[in-house]
This record gives C-alpha cells, sequence and structure tokens, in this order.
C-alpha cells in the first residue's frame, strides 16, 4: 500500500517550484481546502496532488485511474483566501512528484483520494555517472570507476584524480545543456510575442522567472516545461522524466520543434480544454 493523498484533477500538470493559483467552489473541494486547513498550520501535510485528466472533462463518469496520468505534483497550500460566497482563493506552489498507483472513490471525505509512491531526484553525481557510461579517458585508456565492459566483475585502476576529471565534464556539459535551453527559450518567448499568443505582462513575466533560475538547471527546466505552449502530453511526459539533464535534452528538442512551427506555419498548439465545456464548476 502506498501513501493516501487527497487529489485534485486539472487538465494541466503541475511542476515543482511553480506557483499554481486557484479559485475553488465546487462543495467537495471546498471540503478538501477545510481538511487542509484544520490541519496545524506548521503542518507538513498542507498539500493536496494535482494530477493531469488524460480523457474527459469529468473523471468520475469513467475509471478515475484510467482517466488520469500516473505521475503528478504535489501542490502546497501558501495562502487562503475566504470568499462570501464560500468559495475560497488559493495559491499553492508545486513540490514533490508522485507516482498514482490507485484512486480512491468515496463519500466521506467526497473528493478523490490517491495511493502514490512518492518520486526522487536523480542526482547530480548518479547523472554525471550515467553520462560517463563507457567512457574512456583521454591519454590514459582507463574508465571511470566503477565500468566494467567485460562483465567479469574486475574495473580497471581509476583513482580520485580521473573521477573527478570525469565529474567536471559532467558539468561542464550540463552546463552547456542549460545555457542551450536558456538560449532557444528566449527566442521561443520572443517569437511568441511577436505572434501575440502572450500577453505583456507573461513575457515580462518570463523574462524575470528566467532571470531567476539562470543558475539553476532544474528550475529551468521546470520553467520551461510549465511555461512553454506544449501539449499536455508533452509536460506530462517531462514532468516524468526525473533528471535534469534528461529533462533539458528533451526541451532541446521540443523547442526547436515549436520554433520550426512559430516559424513556418505562424502557429502555437492550443490545449484541448480550450475547446471543451466543462461539467464541473472546477
Amino acid at each position: 500500500m502506498g501513501e493516501l493523498i487527497p487529489l485534485f484533477p486539472l487538465g494541466t500538470p503541475l511542476f515543482p517550484g511553480v506557483v499554481l493559483p486557484l479559485h475553488v467552489f465546487e462543495p467537495r473541494y471546498r471540503r478538501l481546502v477545510l481538511d487542509l486547513l484544520a490541519l496545524p498550520e506548521e503542518s507538513e501535510r498542507r498539500f493536496f496532488g494535482v494530477v493531469a485528466i488524460r480523457q474527459g472533462w469529468e473523471v468520475e463518469r469513467i475509471a478515475p485511474a484510467e482517466a488520469l496520468y500516473d505521475v503528478g505534483c504535489t501542490a502546497r497550500l501558501q495562502l487562503v483566501r475566504p470568499q462570501s460566497d464560500g468559495g475560497f482563493r488559493v495559491v499553492t506552489v508545486g513540490g514533490e512528484r508522485f507516482r498514482l498507483h490507485d484512486v480512491v472513490v468515496g463519500e466521506d471525505p467526497p473528493y478523490l483520494q490517491g495511493e502514490v509512491e512518492w518520486l526522487a531526484e536523480e542526482e547530480a553525481a548518479e547523472e554525471a555517472a550515467g553520462d560517463a557510461e563507457g567512457l574512456v579517458l583521454p591519454g590514459t585508456g582507463a574508465r571511470p570507476a566503477g565500468d566494467d565492459p567485460a562483465g567479469d566483475g574486475a574495473s580497471p585502476p581509476c583513482d580520485d584524480a580521473l573521477d573527478e576529471v570525469v565529474a567536471a565534464v559532467a558539468r561542464e556539459s550540463l552546463a552547456l545543456l542549460t545555457g542551450g535551453v536558456q538560449q532557444l527559450f528566449t527566442d521561443y518567448v520572443g517569437e511568441v510575442a511577436e505572434l501575440g499568443a502572450g500577453s505583456g505582462g507573461e513575457d515580462a513575466e518570463r523574462a524575470a522567472l528566467l532571470g531567476a533560475v539562470a543558475d539553476d538547471p532544474a528550475g529551468l527546466s521546470w520553467l520551461v516545461a510549465s511555461a512553454a505552449l506544449l501539449t499536455t502530453e508533452d509536460r506530462q511526459a517531462l514532468l516524468a522524466e526525473s533528471a535534469t539533464r534528461r529533462r533539458l535534452a528533451a526541451e532541446t528538442r521540443l523547442l526547436r520543434r515549436e520554433l520550426t512551427l512559430l516559424r513556418e506555419l505562424g502557429a502555437v498548439p492550443a490545449p484541448l480544454q480550450r475547446f471543451a465545456t466543462p461539467m464541473t464548476v472546477n
């Protein structure tokens, strides 16, 4: 059995570190907010899980586990403003990623709950080790520690200095990848602005956020995933990727694709939810 957490299905994924404001006025989600507010203010449990809807706009009309994507992100409660009609204006921030194993539908509580497994980010050292797999260090003929291409359980000697060379190369390659994504995203925002697909305020906000995460590869990867006008499928694939390096590499491909579409077709993708008639008030 995994951990049971409250769920809030939405039309698009939430990403770690991304601010998500919500207007909550459906009764079951009012109850969810009230349940969270009943917890001590310092409680680590003041969150719910945001999962993107895979199909349909009324999750309970089909099997919920099939209607939702299997990787989501927690939304941690930051600010709650009660409204005169009994609803709430809330501000949340994306927290931890999780894999959804099952969905629980009940009468008390009336909102969906999910049985989840928490997903860890791959550490930089693990990513470096993955990039170094099969690498022969120039001028030495030696391989990084732990590499066993022959499968005989014996690794060629590799001292700390050689390990540091591998780590330095990995860090440099990540920096180059990060810089490439920054430039592509800057170009992309400019093209979107020229087409009038984004407001001036949104463009300025993206530019400010880009500056704030300039030295944070993981933060940059989540900013691009949330701010680029990608399909839900593309965003979901980025959310499911645990390694920053691989996420940035995927975003490099996606941004190049989107820039080509913008420049050649003068078009940006429109989410299907834009054409849907909502079947619930949330």
